[in-house]
C-alpha cells in the first residue's frame, strides 16, 4: 500500500511538472508584446525600421600604412589597456623589415556592416490597425493551410487606404501578422486591376522601409510581391521607373548574394529563397514591363546588370 501511494505521488508530480512546462511554453511572451499573439507595447521613437547603431567615437581604429599597404595599429595605441592584440612582436611576421613595421601592428580593414541585419521593430501600421480591429480580415483555418477570410468584397475596398497598410506589414516576422499581411497583399493585387496604379506612390515608402531592414526573409517576401505587382495591371511597371533610386540600392547590394556549394544542392532554390537569383529575376521583370526607359535606369543604379531583352 505504501509503495502504491508513493508511485501515485510520483506520477501526480510528473503530470504537474508536464502541465507546468506546457503552460509556460504556451504563454511565453515575445519581445515588446504583452502576450504571445496580441497587444503590442509602444516602441521607443529612437527605434526605427532600417536604423543602425552609430560607431563608438571612443573606439580605436587602425590607420593605413602607405609603405606596407596595410591597416595597422600604432605603437602608442597598444598602451591602451582595453586594446588586446595578438602578434605584438616582430618575429615571424611578413615584411618585418619594412619601414615603420616595428612600430605598428597589422590589422584587418574596418568592417562597415553593409550586410548586417538592421532594426525591425514591431511598429508597423498593419499591426496597429489589426489590433484595433480596423481591418476587414480574419483567419480561416483550413485542413491543409490557412486562408484569409475577407469580411467585405475585395473589389469594394478603398485601395488608397488599405493597400499601403498591408504593404507596411510585409516586414512583419511574427505570426499571425506576417501571414495576414503577405496573403492580404497577394489577394488585393490579384483582384485590384486598375485600382492599383494610382496607389503606387504611396507604396514606395513601405517597400523601401522593408528592404532597408536587410533581412533576407523580408527581402525575399518583398521581391515576390514586386514581381506580382508588376504583372497585376497595365502601366504598373512604367510607374515604378521614377522610384528606382529608392528601391534598387538594396538590389545592388545583395545582387551577388548566392551560396557557392560547389557540387552540392541548394534546396532553397525550389522555394525561391536564393536572394541573388530572386533579385536578378525581379530586375528582368522590371525591364520587360518597365518600358523603354527601364533598362537605362536599372543600369544607372546597378552597373553589373545586363539586359535580358533581345534587340
Amino acid at each position: 500500500m505504501t509503495l502504491t501511494c508513493a508511485m501515485a505521488l510520483i506520477q501526480d508530480d510528473w503530470i504537474a511538472q508536464k502541465i507546468e512546462r506546457k503552460t509556460k511554453h504556451a504563454f511565453v511572451q515575445h519581445p515588446e508584446t504583452n502576450s504571445c499573439f496580441d497587444v503590442t507595447q509602444a516602441v521607443p521613437a529612437s527605434r526605427r525600421a532600417g536604423g543602425h547603431k552609430m560607431a563608438d567615437p571612443s573606439m580605436l581604429l587602425p590607420g593605413y600604412n602607405t609603405s606596407t599597404g596595410q591597416y595597422c595599429y600604432k605603437a602608442s595605441q597598444l598602451m591602451e589597456p582595453t586594446l588586446q592584440l595578438s602578434h605584438t612582436g616582430n618575429g615571424g611576421m611578413t615584411s618585418s623589415l619594412a619601414v615603420g613595421k616595428k612600430l605598428e601592428i597589422p590589422a584587418g580593414p574596418p568592417i562597415c556592416g553593409a550586410f548586417h541585419v538592421r532594426a525591425n521593430p514591431p511598429n508597423t501600421e498593419f499591426r496597429r490597425f489589426y489590433e484595433r480591429g480596423d481591418l476587414p480580415i480574419q483567419i480561416e483555418h483550413r485542413g491543409v493551410h490557412n486562408r484569409i477570410g475577407w469580411k467585405v468584397d475585395i473589389e469594394k475596398l478603398d485601395y488608397h487606404h488599405y493597400l499601403p497598410i498591408f504593404f507596411d506589414g510585409l516586414r512583419e516576422k511574427e505570426e499571425p501578422y506576417r501571414f495576414l499581411a503577405v496573403q492580404g497583399v497577394h489577394d488585393m493585387l490579384e483582384n485590384g486591376g486598375s485600382k492599383i496604379l494610382p496607389v503606387i506612390p504611396q507604396l514606395i515608402i513601405p517597400i523601401k522601409t522593408a528592404l532597408n531592414t536587410r533581412d533576407a526573409p523580408v527581402i525575399c517576401t518583398v521581391l515576390k510581391v514586386l514581381q506580382q505587382m508588376v504583372v497585376s495591371g497595365e502601366m504598373i511597371g512604367e510607374a515604378l521607373v521614377p522610384y528606382y533610386r529608392q528601391i534598387l540600392p538594396i538590389f545592388n547590394l545583395f545582387k551577388s548574394k548566392n551560396q557557392n556549394l560547389g557540387d552540392g544542392i541548394d534546396y532553397g532554390q525550389q522555394k525561391r529563397k536564393t536572394l541573388g537569383d530572386l533579385i536578378v529575376e525581379t530586375l528582368e521583370m522590371f525591364e520587360i514591363h518597365g518600358g523603354e526607359d527601364a533598362f537605362i535606369n536599372i543600369k544607372y543604379m546597378i552597373p553589373t546588370y545586363e539586359s535580358c531583352v533581345l534587340n
